[in-house]
């Protein structure tokens, strides 16, 4: 086996594991195509693997490639390390990755980051909004350090832990004669539409869980994509929604939508997700232990 396996070899198979395709991943890399080729083949040949399938123009990650990738990823983490070891002035150095789902990415991560910013004068994070199955994966892919969403993933790659907890609530549009009604019992929600977020978002996976058990007839009458989409529609009548009291807030101060106060507990868990073998460096650590001990004001 040989041991001159270059840094620069295993940034290049990090990066094509991501773009799947040679064209994009020197694009990401400002190499040539040539460039990104050669590494490739060079450090195939030194592994004595081949590290990806060629499907079409596309390259797929193999078992080989898979068992290659966190050790890649954590030489290259550790690499940045030893840059940072001699800046005497102990900042901390690097890029953050950070995915998290609609609710958090919206209405807390940018209270969190502002706070981490003060805290520790660190200021590059990048910050990937999307629903929590998108974001999951990415992370599974070595594409974020780390994410913040809203459901429990039972990933066995994946390590959670809860850092923030969140309430729902359900609401309808101001002229819906389920807003004049009290008490409300969750009987009154029989043969309801229902505007939901789509599959693989928290908020969906939370109306399914909790709510939906317990009415004997109801319709999903749309699906949408944003929060303020969907709370644009249970304003405009088309349905009662379920969604995170933070997103809902100011269209109920607005008077756009009621909350109905149903009996239900609709208390649900923030969680921080970080892949098991992923390396963490310093920066990574120190905004894991801040997760988990902020709080938003």
């Amino acid at each position: 086996m040989a041991t001159n396996i270059s840094l620069k070899q295993l940034k290049v198979f990090i990066t094509i594991t991501q773009h799947e395709t040679l064209t994009s991943a020197s694009e990401a890399l400002f190499l040539s195509k040539a460039a990104v080729s050669m590494a490739l083949s060079e450090l195939e040949k030194q592994i004595g693997h081949s590290l990806f399938d060629r499907v079409n123009n596309r390259l797929i990650l193999n078992q080989e490639g898979q068992k290659l990738l966190p050790l890649a990823d954590e030489l290259i983490e550790r690499a940045q390390d030893i840059e940072q070891l001699f800046d005497n002035d102990q900042t901390l150095t690097g890029e953050l990755k950070i995915g998290a789902s609609d609710t958090i990415g919206n209405q807390v991560a940018p209270y969190l980051l502002r706070d981490f910013r003060a805290e520790t004068q660190h200021t590059s994070q990048s910050l990937l909004i999307s629903n929590s199955a998108l974001i999951c994966e990415k992370l599974i892919d070595y594409e974020l350090d780390l994410a913040l969403i809203e459901g429990k993933t039972l990933h066995p790659q994946l390590i959670s832990t809860q850092f923030s907890e969140d309430e729902m609530c359900i609401v309808c549009t101001p002229n819906d004669p389920l807003a004049s009604k009290l008490p409300l019992t969750i009987g009154a929600l029989e043969s309801s539409d229902w505007i939901l977020r789509e599959p693989g978002s928290g908020s969906r996976e939370f109306f399914l869980r909790t709510v939906a058990p317990r009415i004997e007839h109801w319709q999903e009458s749309f699906q949408l994509n944003t929060t303020e989409a969907l709370i644009n529609s249970v304003s405009a009548g088309l349905g009662l929604g379920c969604l995170s009291k933070l997103a809902a807030e100011p269209a109920i101060k607005d008077g756009r939508v009621v909350e109905l106060k149903l009996p239900l507990d609709m208390k649900r868990r923030f969680w921080l997700l970080v892949h098991k073998e992923k390396y963490q460096s310093p920066l990574l650590k120190t905004f894991i232990e801040y997760c988990h001990q902020w709080r938003k004001d």
